[in-house]
């Protein structure tokens, strides 16, 4: 039946939503942004500074002043919108373009198989499937490239974080899966009486330190090397879990769950924090793409909601549970033994 009032314009926007993500997706990796922090460019001169062919370089351009990325004067010249030029210069400390790039180069090209991961029910992600990191980490470019992804969407939870627990009621923290350490650096800067570290496998460790060091941390915060697969996990006030609980099946979710319980003392908290899908309508649109990008890139990995997490922290041993929004996609759920 032809219902006049109803057009095709959503349906046909999100059909092609893929063009404009790879459009940014390629601005980042040829550092368009970056080249822009200098000053404008006319269309000739940015072609020539990002080594491109002229043939597509003025409709990609155009694209990007389109989308709101770039603006373009009567000269015709291009310069960074207000937020590019905040979050996409790679020569500023705010840049957020590393997890961009790892969208990129390890998970844009993976969605093609999304159809046939729904058909099969498995991973598409070949070895890396299996949640093989020590192989995967055995890779020097693989593993900056990783980390730096890690630190660009921590930070801004790492700093909401900073702001919405009670740090004042403990004097230790530890991050398990803690990369480069974004999260305790951003709690050690906020608070000045917390000490404490992250927890990771053996090849994060110089990077861990390089990045503490570079934000005057390393006095207050050590790596812990490990495996939590084999190794019990370090002790403190506070553990964290950023996005690690989603990577695996329910059974191995609720092994690291007992091994944080373990690990805390009385009185201590866990804090989970995931792209919580929510509870009744289940509609967050973060969280259950999360979660299929799970279904893609591992064996068992699934995303949860928070009445989930709560339930399986209950059922571990944790007591006074409670969940709470971070940022627009992330929240967090936090336990106390």
């Amino acid at each position: 039946m032809y219902a006049p009032s109803v057009t095709a314009d959503r349906i046909a926007k999100i059909g092609h939503a893929f063009q404009e993500a790879k459009a940014l997706l390629s601005a980042v990796e040829l550092g368009v942004f970056t080249v822009l922090s200098e000053g404008p460019l006319d269309a000739t001169a940015l072609t020539r500074r990002l080594s491109i062919d002229v043939r597509g370089a003025r409709d990609f351009f155009d694209a990007l002043v389109a989308l709101g990325l770039l603006d373009r004067d009567d000269d015709g010249r291009y310069a960074n919108a207000v937020d590019t030029a905040f979050y996409l210069d790679r020569n500023k400390s705010s840049y957020l373009g590393d997890e961009l790039e790892f969208l990129n180069a390890q998970l844009y090209a993976r969605w093609d198989s999304l159809t046939t991961a729904l058909r099969s029910g498995k991973p598409q992600s070949g070895a890396g499937a299996a949640g093989n990191y020590p192989t995967r980490y055995a890779d020097t470019a693989t593993l900056e490239n990783f980390a730096k992804a890690m630190t660009a969407l921590t930070l801004p939870v790492a700093r909401a974080l900073a702001n919405r627990f009670p740090w004042q009621n403990h004097r230790t923290v530890c991050d398990i899966g803690g990369a480069e350490g974004c999260l305790p650096v951003e709690l050690a800067l906020a608070h000045q009486h917390l000490t404490g570290g992250g927890f990771d496998l053996p090849p994060l460790g110089p990077l861990f330190v390089r990045y503490t060091d570079a934000h005057g941390c390393s006095n207050r915060l050590r790596f812990h090397a490990g495996d939590f697969f084999r190794d019990p996990l370090p002790a403190a006030d506070v553990l964290v879990m950023g996005r690690i609980l989603h990577n695996w099946d329910m059974a191995t979710k609720k092994m690291l769950l007992a091994k944080a319980l373990d690990a805390l003392p009385t009185g201590g908290a866990l804090i989970v924090y995931e792209r919580l899908i929510d509870d009744e309508r289940r509609t967050n649109v973060a969280g259950l793409l999360a979660s299929l990008n799970m279904l893609i890139m591992t064996a068992g990995g699934f995303d949860y909601t928070g009445a989930d997490c709560s339930g399986w922290m209950r059922e571990i041993g944790f007591r006074h549970i409670r969940v709470e929004p971070l940022t627009t996609a992330q929240s967090m759920v936090v336990g106390i033994k």
